[in-house]
């Protein structure tokens, strides 16, 4: 699996990590927007010089890996929640991996960012020794490159600050463009500027020499005979079949029927079987993984039986999938949409789409089946995150409320700034109070532009026009100044000893 050694490292390439290094402990301490792309724009192009130095010739897939994970790194900059952002980010991990090390088998798709961990004790003695091996070879040069960027510092320094006490505009300016690099900020600054040397250093190292995961030796499972893998699984399919059924007529509007049997409400139904559903369409994709391991493959009579009775499971399972998010719907009509729901919902909805994948690749083959559940993955993360769930989760109740007058509104006040487009549709009282958190949190946290979502930029726009009626009195909130004194009572661990 271990690649020969790489080739020396390049000086574009040390440049490249020198420069996201310094992107990274100048623009990753104020939050997370536009500033991980930045960050990522010089990490990629060391990766590419590493591997032009290697011979790596760049392939159709590694350009496709690369672009997916540029790609996620939009959904930071374009939204403000924090549960899409982190998901997109380690899947954007996931696929820079992928791109780094190639490959089309299980192995690479699953343990790929292993390798870039591996990358990191032997990417720094890698960088060393470039180093000490140029700055023997160029000693005499580096005093002009020092001397020039000394220079071009002091007159930034001088002149910025000169213009910037001349003319208050121009300050603010400054201001708003220039990362804070007081000495306070030392420690933090430098916390971030390790994160990018290695993390950059790593990418390098493995666009040099990855490891080759699909050299992996896999053993196939021991062949069962027919009658010992087949008859398990056919029983599986017919009580599937019989669940089903069930199913099917309470698709097509036999709620009533079944709700009267067993004396459950529509919400009750719904919430006591979407989470055994769920789990059930997880445990089919193990057993149709264990069964391939399994099942004779030598005769074709064995073949055609395999794709016959896991074929079934599959369409049978689909069936599983479409009642599992009927139960979501009726849940969600009761009880209204939150960040659980919808996310829970977009996974069983990716459950079913492996499973398709699955069915094709037992018809039209299993050789790009890996490739096809990773993009899947991916692009499903991508989607979730620009589809924003905070502001599908408050168009949901916001329209919930108009016609039920059911809300949540403490619920609500802890969405991003993604839902304020759709929460400020709400009347008063209900508008101000929900927006009331979002408002304090936008107004304590006036990041800098590239640490500031279009989302949230979006929302200050929307708050700043039309303002906020409400006090938190009024909504019930208690201000900071009234928050609760948990020894204002008189209980024993707030008195002195002896106080009766």
């Amino acid at each position: 699996m271990r690649p020969s050694a790489p080739a020396p490292v390049t000086a574009p390439t040390l440049w490249a990590v020198l420069a996201t290094a310094l992107l990274s402990a100048l623009l990753l301490g104020e939050g997370i927007g536009l500033n991980l792309m930045i960050v990522a724009a010089p990490a990629v192009l060391a990766a590419a010089f590493a591997a032009r130095a290697a011979g790596r010739r760049l392939r159709p897939w590694t350009l496709v890996w690369a672009v997916g994970g540029l790609a996620l790194l939009a959904v930071p900059a374009l939204r403000d929640a924090g549960w899409p952002t982190f998901l997109a980010i380690v899947s954007a991990l996931g696929v820079t991996a992928l791109a780094l090390h190639g490959g089309r088998g299980w192995p690479s798709v699953l343990l790929s960012p292993v390798g870039l961990f591996d990358s990191l004790g032997s990417g720094s003695a890698w960088v060393w020794h470039g180093l000490r091996d140029r700055a023997d070879a160029s000693r005499g040069r580096w005093g002009p490159v020092v001397r020039t960027v000394a220079v071009a510092a002091v007159l930034l320094v001088v002149f910025g600050a000169l213009f910037a006490g001349a003319d208050a505009a121009f300050a603010d300016l400054l201001g708003a463009l220039i990362p804070d690099v007081s000495l306070g900020q030392a420690p933090w600054r430098l916390s971030f500027f390790l994160l990018g040397l290695f993390g950059a250093i790593a990418v390098a190292r493995t666009a040099a020499a990855p490891l080759r995961w699909d050299r992996m030796a896999i053993r196939p499972g021991k062949a069962r005979a027919r009658l010992e893998w087949a008859l398990p699984l056919i029983v599986l399919n017919l009580l599937f079949a019989a669940f089903n059924a069930v199913q099917l007529a309470v698709l097509f509007g036999g709620y009533d029927k079944v709700l009267s049997e067993t004396g459950l409400t529509y919400s009750a139904y719904a919430r006591q079987g979407f989470w055994q559903l769920l789990m059930a369409t997880l445990l089919t994709l193990v057993v149709i993984g264990l069964a391939l391991r399994w099942a004779p493959r030598a005769d074709p009579r064995d073949r055609t039986l395999v794709r016959a009775v896991l074929g079934t499971l599959c369409v049978l399972t689909l069936v599983v999938v479409a009642s599992a998010l009927r139960r979501m719907d009726l849940y969600v009509d009761a009880y209204g949409l939150t960040r659980l729901r919808i996310s829970v919902a977009a996974m069983e909805m990716w459950l079913g789409l492996v499973i398709l994948l699955i069915m094709a690749a037992g018809i039209f083959g299993a050789r790009l089946l890996p490739r096809a559940v990773a993009v899947s993955a991916a692009a499903g993360m991508l989607l979730f995150g620009l589809a924003s769930p905070d502001a599908i989760v408050a168009e949901q109740n916001v329209e919930r409320f108009t016609s039920s007058d059911k809300i949540d509104i403490p619920y609500l006040a802890g969405l991003s700034a993604d839902a304020v487009p759709a929460l400020d549709r709400l009347p008063e009282p209900q508008r101000s109070c929900a927006l009331l958190d979002i408002e304090t949190r936008l107004r304590e946290d006036d990041g800098s532009w590239y640490a500031t979502s279009w989302s949230e930029a979006r929302a200050r726009t929307i708050l700043t026009e039309r303002g906020i009626d409400r006090t938190p009195a009024e909504c019930g909130v208690p201000s900071r100044e009234d928050e609760y004194d948990p020894y204002a009572d008189g209980t024993w661990y707030g008195d002195s000893y002896g106080t009766p």
